[in-house]
Order: structure tokens, then C-alpha cells, then sequence
């Protein structure tokens, strides 16, 4: 358990830091006060056991099409995506967010829930009745019969009802959006025009068609993101999650800044597991946010320092975010290869906010110890063989085994290695509850990846992509940057809008093969709108992440966001030098390599003092815009604006600690 003691000062206040350490330690423990146990106490007990048998009997069925016999891919992937909906509807029922008591109510609302996981089974039975007859459908020739047409209805429904449950109304009415350009685009002019959809024509897009509900993304949810988040819960649960955090408060307790340097490092190891960053906020940030406050950090500060890191642990290496893994799967991949590539951006955007956090620091004159915080939790050592599945993990599939395979070994080795501690070891109703938590996480990545299936559907059998490619290329053959810049607003348009799962599918169909057009390569690319997806988590007016930390600072959600916006402005730029410099993701020579390296190096830096607004000094306006600037210019191609930004910024440094130190020199005489 993490535990942070005051050496001196008021009892009281230290009791209280005591109390929001081990509130965040037990947010990573298995006890049975855990969040997934507090929730599941609070059910019926028919609804707990349905959970229960429902998680085991889907982990069964993932484990069977993988390490035994796959079945036929019209009955797999539906199958994967019945048990998600019927799960996301026990665990989300409108009965419990129904505010009147009134018991009819209640029971007509779970009426409700009963008629949606009853066409549910009706959805699961088409298919696994009808596998082989679709295996052989030929698409657009053979009729859409009744049945097709009523079972394509209700796949719709309850789709569309799980997203607005458990992802966004945001999202929801996205695809409400696309739906009504599926029918009524005849009406429309202009280039967005087109011929429209018979009805018979929209349930086989939506149902049967490779781009729709079942196509690539839910494939992926089913097919490797399904081992992953049960892998992420149990070595989170089982000690993994609680060493990684405890190391990065005891690698900075000691140094100015130290909670906010924390933050950086634990959620940055953290997120490489759970690549969500709400979730990395609500586990670190309960530990780290108080500290920043107490260490001298406004309240606003320690929620953007929290959320920015939080943030990042989608794009961090090794496990990213979901998105990652079905990047991989749309370009055709290996997913190492796109986690190999993304190490030098991911390094750079916490090398920022680690150098952020020590300028701002240093800038309130910030020491070691500032607050009278010490780590006095269990030694690191003694703790690291829980970091072995991880470990092995990144070996396995480096090695070539697949990482479905790899996820599953690795989570066994989590539950062996966690029983040979008394403070990680688990019982059986312990177990069953961490299975249950990764198992609900899975299905909540799976409703996303299948409603952007049907935005999808209509995109490509409308057209849409192409006609959105155009008008990206028609701006880029007057300049790449404004071609760009306009995907780029799109992306962090969709990103405020959506999770990052769906804010990818959408802007890959939408801007990827646009972009692609111009001659950027297809991993550059999609790691262009990726990250852009990502870092709109942190991006006002809608930043989740953000307004999560906020909470828990007592801060402004506003500013907060602006700040963390501010604060991860390294992340804003890292796309643009993908475009222009390739070798960041690992593509070209050593020596590109090398000099992409050291140019990023330098833009981290420049961009960290001009946002924190010091070097050694306080930094005035234009010396803030001066660093900016030299920032910039390693965005730019050519040698020449290399040399530029090197030269500017390596004279701003000399100039502000020149002129530091003079005045020090002065106040001492």
C-alpha cells in the first residue's frame, strides 16, 4: 500500500493525507472493498450471478475460439458482441437510474431492459443458426428477407441503446446523423449529394456488409483487445498496478516537485496497462492531485499536471490504448511494429511534461520535501516479480507469439505470482470479481467499435470517404500544412466529441486515406489522427480527462482544461513532425533516426520553458514566444530551420541563465 506521512506539522492534516493515500491504495488492491466489489455488493443477487456465469461462460467461449477451435466467423464475432450487450445492460439498467421509486415505473423500465436482452438472444440465435447460409450470401445479389430485415431492426436498437448507456450521447447522435444522411443525401446538393439507400439496401449494409457492424474493429475487439483489458485487470488487481504507481512516487519524492513528477511517472507506467486515461485519473489522481496542492501547485496545475499524464499512457509503449490495437488491424501491421514506432513521440510527450512540472517548480521556488511529504510505503524492491507478466508480455510478442496467446499466459502468471504474497492474494470470490471487471471493460470497448461500424457502412457505401478525400486534396495541392490543419480540427472535433476508439475509427474513414493521398505513408498517417484523438481528451470545451481531475482538485473544469491543454501542447505539434519527419516513427536510416531524435530533444525542450515560463529566470512575453518559436521550427523540413531552432534556442538558454545568474550575483552583493 502507497502511504505518504507528513514529518511535521498540524495531526490533522496529516491524517487527512493519510486517508487519500489509502483511499488510492485500496483502489488498487484486491480486497473486498474494492470499486467493482462496492458495486457488485449493491446488486441483486440474480443479477450479480448472472454476471457472474455470463463473464465466465464469455471468457470460456474467447479462450475456446483461441487457444482450441475458431468457429465460423459469422458466428464468433456476433456471439462476442451478444454477450458484451447483455452484459452492458445488467450492469447499466434503467430500473437503477430511474430517480422515481414509484415500483410500476421501475418495473416497466425493466420490461424494457428484458425486451432489449430478449432481441438480444434473438439477434445471437440468427446468427449462429444462420452462419453457414451467410458464409456463402453473395452481397448486393441475394434479397434481404423478412427475417434479415426484422433481426437487422433489432441489432440496431439494442446497439444504438448500449451506446447511449455506456459511451456517449455525443456518439449516439453522431450515428443518428449518418443514419438520416443514409436516407435523405438525395435531397442534399452539392458534392455531398448521392443516390440514398432503400431500406432493404441500409439493414444489409448495417448487418452483412464488411464495413459495417461486424466488420474489422469489432473483429479486433473480439480477437485481441477481449485478453488484453482482462489481462490489464488482473495484473492491476493482483500487485502490478499498485508497484507501478509506488515506484513512481518513490523515484520523485525527493526532488522539487516531487508529487507532480510523480504523477508524470505513475500514470505514464499506469496507462501503458489501462489505456484509459479517465480511469488513470480517478486511480492515480485520487494520491497525486492532493500532493501537488500541498506541495504548492494550484489546483488547476495539479489537474492538468494529472490528466495531461493520464493522457498519455494511450500512446505509451508497450499496451497503448484500444485504438492501437485496431490501428494495427486496419493498416495491416504487426501491432510491435506500431507500439516500436510510437516510442520516441511517447518519450518526447513525457519528457515535456516531466521538464514542465520541474521548470514550474523551480519557477515558485518549489524544494525537495515542500510540504513535508515522504514516501513511507513497502520497499519497491521486494515487489518488482509482480512486473514479471508485463515484462514477459513485450518478450512474447517480440518473440512472434501472438498477443491474444501472449495476454492469456501473462494473465495466469498474474494470478500465480499474486498468491505469493499475503497482502495480493486472492480468493475465489475475488478472482471471479476481477474476471467480472475485465470482462465489463471488454464489452465496453466492444459497443463502440460496433456502432462505428455503422458510420462506417454508410461512409464507404456513400461515399462520403472519397468526397471528404477530395476536398483535403484539393487544399493540399496548394499547401500540405493546410490539408493537415484541416484533418487535424477534425480529429480533435470528433476526439471532444467521442472515446478515443471511436473518434479513430471515424477520422481514419474520414481523413486517413485522404491524407495518405498526398504521399504520406499509411503508419504516419494513422498515427497523425491517432494522436490527435487522443490528446482531445485534454482539449476544451469537452475534455473528460480533465473535468475528471478537476473533480478531484476542487478546481475550475475550465481552466483546468485550458491548462492541461497548454501543458500538452508537445502533443499538438509531434503529429506534424511525423508528416514532415517520418524517421520520428522509426522510419529511414540510423543517422535520420538519430537527428529526428535530437531535434525532438530540442523541441521538448524549447516547448517546455516557453509553456512553464522560466529558465532560470522568469520568463517575459516575447522570450516565452522567442522559445515557442524555436520550438516550431524543427517542425518545418530542411536543415536549415534545424539549424535555426538549435541556434535560437541554444542562445535564448545562454541569455536567461546569463542573466539568472548576474542578478544572483547582484542580491548577494
Amino acid at each position: 500500500m502507497s502511504i505518504f506521512k507528513k514529518k511535521s506539522g498540524d495531526a490533522a492534516e496529516s491524517g487527512k493525507l493519510d486517508m487519500d493515500a489509502k483511499a488510492a491504495a485500496l483502489a488498487s488492491e484486491p480486497d473486498e472493498d474494492s470499486k467493482i466489489a462496492r458495486m457488485l455488493k449493491s446488486m441483486p443477487k440474480w443479477r450479480y450471478w448472472t454476471l457472474a456465469a455470463l463473464a465466465v461462460v464469455m471468457t470460456v467461449f474467447q479462450l475456446y475460439i483461441k487457444l482450441i477451435k475458431p468457429m465460423q466467423p459469422w458466428a464468433q464475432i456476433p456471439l462476442h458482441l451478444c454477450f458484451a450487450l447483455v452484459i452492458v445492460f445488467l450492469f447499466n439498467p434503467m430500473a437503477e437510474k430511474c430517480k422515481n421509486k414509484d415500483s410500476k415505473l421501475r418495473n416497466l423500465w425493466w420490461i424494457y431492459d428484458m425486451f432489449l436482452i430478449g432481441s438480444t438472444l434473438v439477434v445471437c440465435w440468427y446468427f449462429l443458426s444462420h452462419a453457414d447460409a451467410l458464409n456463402l450470401r453473395v452481397l448486393s445479389v441475394d434479397p434481404m428477407t423478412t427475417l434479415d430485415k426484422t433481426v437487422a431492426v433489432l441489432l440496431l436498437i439494442v446497439v444504438m441503446e448500449a451506446v447511449r448507456r455506456v459511451v456517449s450521447l455525443a456518439l449516439f447522435f453522431v450515428l443518428i446523423f449518418f443514419m438520416a444522411y443514409a436516407f435523405f443525401g438525395q435531397y442534399i446538393s452539392g458534392i455531398f449529394r448521392f443516390a440514398g439507400m432503400s431500406f432493404g439496401q441500409f439493414c444489409e449494409t448495417l448487418m452483412l456488409g464488411q464495413n459495417g457492424i461486424f466488420g474489422s474493429p469489432l473483429s479486433t475487439s473480439m480477437g485481441t483487445l477481449f485478453y488484453f483489458m482482462v489481462f490489464g485487470a488482473f495484473f492491476s488487481n493482483c500487485g502490478g498496478g499498485g508497484v507501478l504507481i509506488d515506484a513512481g512516487m518513490k523515484l520523485s519524492d525527493k526532488t522539487a516537485g516531487g508529487p507532480a513528477k510523480a504523477a508524470v511517472i505513475s500514470s505514464g507506467l499506469l496507462g501503458m496497462i489501462s489505456g484509459s486515461a479517465v480511469a488513470n485519473v480517478s486511480t492515480t489522481g485520487v494520491l497525486t492531485i492532493p500532493l501537488m496542492k500541498k506541495a504548492g501547485y494550484t489546483p488547476e496545475e495539479a489537474g492538468a499536471v494529472e490528466s495531461v499524464a493520464s493522457t498519455g499512457g494511450q500512446i505509451m509503449p508497450p499496451i497503448m490504448g484500444a485504438g492501437a490495437f485496431i490501428m494495427a488491424e486496419m493498416i495491416g501491421m504487426k501491432y510491435m511494429e506500431i507500439a516500436t514506432a510510437a516510442i520516441i513521440p511517447a518519450l518526447a510527450y513525457f519528457g515535456a511534461a516531466f521538464i514542465l512540472v520541474h521548470l514550474l517548480a523551480k519557477k515558485k521556488q518549489m524544494h525537495a520535501g515542500d510540504g513535508g511529504l515522504k514516501y513511507e510505503g513497502s520497499p519497491i524492491l521486494p515487489r518488482v516479480y509482480r512486473l514479471i507478466p508485463i515484462i514477459l508480455l513485450v518478450i512474447m510478442i517480440f518473440a512472434g507469439m501472438s498477443m491474444p496467446r501472449a495476454a492469456i499466459y501473462c494473465t495466469v502468471l498474474s494470478i500465480v505470482l499474486c498468491m505469493l504474497a499475503k497482502d495480493t492474494r486472492m480468493n475465489g470470490k475475488q478472482l471471479l470479481e476481477t474476471l467480472i471487471e475485465g470482462v465489463r471493460q471488454a464489452s465496453n470497448v466492444a459497443i463502440p467499435t460496433a456502432a462505428c461500424g455503422i458510420m462506417i457502412g454508410i461512409v464507404v457505401r456513400s461515399g462520403v470517404a472519397v468526397k471528404v478525400a477530395k476536398l483535403i486534396t484539393s487544399s493540399g495541392n496548394s499547401s500540405l500544412l493546410i490539408a493537415l490543419l484541416v484533418a487535424a480540427v477534425g480529429c480533435l472535433l470528433l476526439g471532444m466529441a467521442l472515446p478515443t476508439v471511436a473518434a479513430y475509427l471515424i477520422a481514419n474513414t474520414l481523413f486517413c486515406s485522404a491524407i495518405q493521398g498526398l504521399g504520406v505513408e499509411a503508419l504516419v498517417a494513422n498515427m497523425f489522427i491517432f494522436y490527435f484523438g487522443v490528446v482531445a481528451q485534454i482539449t476544451p470545451p469537452v475534455c473528460l480527462a480533465s473535468f475528471t481531475a478537476a473533480g478531484i482538485a476542487n478546481a475550475s473544469a475550465w481552466k483546468t482544461g485550458w491548462k492541461a491543454f497548454f501543458f500538452a501542447i508537445t502533443a499538438f505539434i509531434a503529429p506534424f513532425m511525423f508528416v514532415y519527419r517520418p524517421s520520428i516513427l522509426l522510419i529511414g536510416t540510423v543517422g535520420e533516426i538519430l537527428i529526428s531524435c535530437v531535434m525532438t530533444a530540442c523541441a521538448t525542450f524549447f516547448l517546455a520553458a516557453g509553456v512553464a515560463g522560466y529558465m532560470g529566470k522568469i520568463l517575459n512575453v516575447v522570450e516565452r514566444i522567442l522559445f515557442f518559436v524555436a520550438a516550431i521550427m524543427f517542425i518545418l523540413p530542411g536543415a536549415i530551420n534545424d539549424i535555426i531552432g538549435v541556434a535560437m534556442g541554444a542562445v535564448l538558454v545562454a541569455w536567461c541563465l546569463i542573466y539568472s545568474k548576474r542578478q544572483k550575483v547582484k542580491t548577494a552583493a
